[in-house]
């Protein structure tokens, strides 16, 4: 028998696992997401993805601030739901809302649990140096992140991944393993896993001021903070008293004498800059004000300016 089922989410990331639950055989009775925002130009109040979608669904959407009142809870308690999905909503639960559902409150974690509890584990896995990430499907208990996992799905983080394809690629991934451990807890055949704290690790919130590269450390540590932050916040320099963007680079394990910071070849193909360990070749950057552009584009016009200022991070 299908689970009626209350979601809660907020962006993009949530708001297409609640697609794959709308193409389930389960029923979707309700949803929670943030209370609208400004966003754009004119600051206008703008549904989150996840409501825009649910009232597509003509599914009922609550927004409350918080569950610190007995009305959101007895509100939601009313709604006599067997199960809340909860993924990338933006609260902490308390616990009688994790306990209101008759089956509990099950999340969609982007990472391999333990590893990157927290608001960023796509960003950290990237960060890291990881190889491999993945979605984990958990019941939800007190704890950040620290509940009995039910289904994982992994993939490998390719060398040229940003947060962007990874977030993408974890999508695809993520939603099946959702369906599956809501069917296996349908039909009773649900086996929970305990977490090994042992091999937990935090993934704190992003900074904008994590995107400030510094030139003295390695190459592959630049390129893995470019990946790790594009799009938001960003990895970015000083260049003739401006800052500016990196958006795409390849590390080059290749040894110099320039001091880091320094461009030591231009070509189309990119600009080779020194580091503490290696060359860092940046194939696309943007500078204020403007879009983002090859390096080739920014050479025809701007070879002069690079060659009277061949260094970055002044």
């Amino acid at each position: 028998m299908a689970l009626n089922i209350v979601f809660a989410g907020t962006p993009d990331f949530a708001a297409e696992h609640l697609r794959a639950l709308l193409n389930s055989h389960h029923n979707v009775i309700a949803v929670y997401s943030q209370p609208d925002r400004p966003a754009g130009r004119g600051r206008k109040l703008t549904a989150s993805p996840v409501k825009a979608l649910a009232l597509e669904h003509d599914i009922p959407v609550y927004q409350p601030l918080n569950f610190k009142d007995e009305a959101s809870v007895d509100e939601l308690k009313s709604l006599n739901a067997d199960l809340m999905v909860v993924v990338a909503y933006g609260l902490i639960l308390p616990q009688v809302v994790l306990d209101s559902p008759r089956l509990g409150c099950v999340n969609v974690h982007a990472s391999l649990l333990p590893r990157w509890r927290g608001a960023a584990p796509i960003h950290r896995a990237l960060l890291a140096g990881d190889d491999r990430t993945g979605v984990t499907i958990m019941q939800m208990d007190a704890g950040l992140d620290t509940g009995d996992m039910l289904v994982t799905a992994d993939c490998a983080i390719e060398a040229d991944d940003t947060s962007q394809t990874l977030h993408d690629r974890l999508i695809e991934i993520g939603g099946p393993a959702l369906i599956t451990a809501l069917d296996q807890l349908e039909n009773g055949s649900a086996q929970p896993v305990v977490q090994d704290d042992e091999f937990a690790c935090y993934a704190r919130k992003l900074e904008k001021s994590e995107g400030m590269i510094d030139w003295q450390t390695s190459a592959t540590d630049i390129d893995r903070q470019i990946r790790g932050l594009t799009p938001w916040p960003g990895a970015f320099t000083q260049w003739q008293g401006q800052t500016v963007r990196l958006h795409k680079a390849q590390a080059i394990q290749s040894g110099t004498e320039a001091e880091p910071g320094h461009i030591v070849e231009m070509s189309a193909a990119g600009l080779k800059v020194a580091t503490g360990k290696g060359l860092l070749k940046i194939e696309t950057l943007q500078l204020p004000g403007k879009k983002a552009m090859a390096i080739s584009d920014l050479l025809n016009s701007r070879r002069d300016q690079f060659e009277a200022t061949p260094r970055f991070g002044d």
